[in-house]
């Protein structure tokens, strides 16, 4: 395989001079280390959020606790502005499934 070439690297990143592509190359490095990182700690949410759940249930409570979910959505909506609460959503949704 071949190694890839300036122009290759340009193509790539969409950059139109050597310097800018390797600002976006190393910029979008950073940005697969952080993604990882997200993965894996949304992850450990979803973990987290199942023994919440499990100990709910078996104290006879119910599996989704909805003022807690409240609170869940304004956190993410008053530190992200709207977006934030898609976000919040697809969390509560990946860490409690659908209801």
């Amino acid at each position: 395989m071949r190694s890839p070439t300036m122009a290759d690297v340009l193509d790539r990143t969409g950059a139109r001079t050597d310097e800018a592509a390797d600002v976006i190359t190393g910029a979008r490095e950073r940005i697969d280390a952080l993604d990882d990182r997200i993965i894996g700690l949304v992850q450990e949410r979803m973990a987290v959020s199942a023994v919440i759940q499990e100990a709910r249930i078996a104290s006879g409570g119910r599996r989704v606790n909805l003022a807690r979910e409240m609170e869940v959505l304004s956190h993410y909506r008053e530190a992200l502005g709207k977006p934030g609460t898609s976000l919040a959503m697809l969390l509560l949704e990946l860490c409690r499934g659908r209801i």
